[in-house]
């Protein structure tokens, strides 16, 4: 039970000792090198994603075509204007240890925390797995580490949420971390965090189920913007999880921007930068001609890779 008094008690919960000192580290090590990283982005923490290691395997890239299915004529003829680089297909790929973790090994554990978030808000279980699993850290054979933290930022848990992110779900109303925020008393009469509660709420995002429901409840809220926006998001469970992946990954506003070509260069150079680091990105951009046909290139191969809800169906 969680009494808000405590972040470093709540965050070593049901830990070993090795996994405890683990954890002190990286929170030590995070405060530090986040400064470092947010100065490098810029100042919109929400928007800048760190993602993990690529996983192992191979597949069939997103492709820009198949993206621009979901815009609206006008917003894909405005893409169409700036340089898009062709994205190979690669062979489909064998069925991933992934695949294989949710029916048979570790990940199962985590199965029926994913039914509820789906049943909750609606969108397909087999989604929000794909976006955990493009987000979450690996250990052996794909198992899921709810207790990472990205030393580069302070994006955190299974769905490595920023602090900032974090918080402004604890404060929209109707998100189930909103409910478990008012239930706790972590919010004062104007519905924002408490300065003392604040380390208590953040421990939160390392408890699994608490990190599944808020990638369901983000998800959602993402989708439905791109939609308000103009994006042409079908039904599709696929098509449905790699839009909300792309407003996980981004933050709404650029990924509003992305979809429509408006990513300025200097823009798609920082957030190019966060995910390869300065020196691949820099031969990236040459490679393609432009910052802004670079960070495409990279971002939809990503997604198209990584984000594949038939490996958890």
């Amino acid at each position: 039970m969680i009494d808000g008094t405590r972040s470093s008690d709540l965050a070593a919960t049901n830990l070993s000792a090795s996994q405890k000192a683990r954890l002190i580290y990286d929170e030590a090590r995070s405060e530090m090198s986040g400064r470092l990283w947010r100065a490098a982005l810029g100042s919109a923490e929400d928007q800048d994603r760190a993602q993990p290691a690529t996983p192992t395997g191979h597949s069939e890239p997103i492709g820009l075509d198949r993206l621009l299915a979901i815009l609206d004529p006008e917003s894909a003829a405005a893409l169409h204007t700036a340089p898009a680089p062709e994205i190979a297909a690669a062979a489909p790929a064998a069925p991933s240890e992934a695949a294989q973790a949710m029916q048979d090994g570790p990940n199962a554990r985590y199965a029926g925390m994913l039914d509820a978030a789906a049943e909750r808000t609606g969108l397909p279980a087999s989604a929000l797995a794909a976006i955990v699993d493009a987000e979450a850290a690996k250990g052996a054979g794909g198992t899921w580490q709810p207790y990472s933290r990205n030393p580069r930022s302070s994006a955190a848990g299974l769905g490595q949420f920023l602090n900032r992110t974090w918080e402004g779900e604890a404060e929209r109303a109707g998100t189930w971390l909103n409910a478990t925020a008012q239930a706790n008393g972590w919010l004062d009469g104007k519905g924002q965090v408490r300065g003392e509660s604040r380390g208590a709420l953040l421990a939160l995002r390392y408890d699994p189920r608490a990190s599944i429901e808020a990638v369901a409840d983000y998800a959602s809220a993402n989708v439905a913007a791109l939609r308000g926006a103009g994006a042409r998001i079908g039904e599709g469970t696929t098509e449905v999880a790699q839009a909300a992946y792309l407003g996980h990954h981004l933050g709404v506003g650029d990924a509003r921007r992305f979809l429509a070509g408006g990513l300025s260069p200097d823009r798609a150079r920082r957030l190019l930068g966060a995910q390869v680091g300065s020196a691949a990105a820099e031969r990236r951009i040459a490679q393609a001609g432009g910052a802004v046909a670079a960070h495409r290139t990279w971002l939809l191969d990503y997604v198209g890779k990584h984000v594949r809800p038939e490996r958890f169906a």
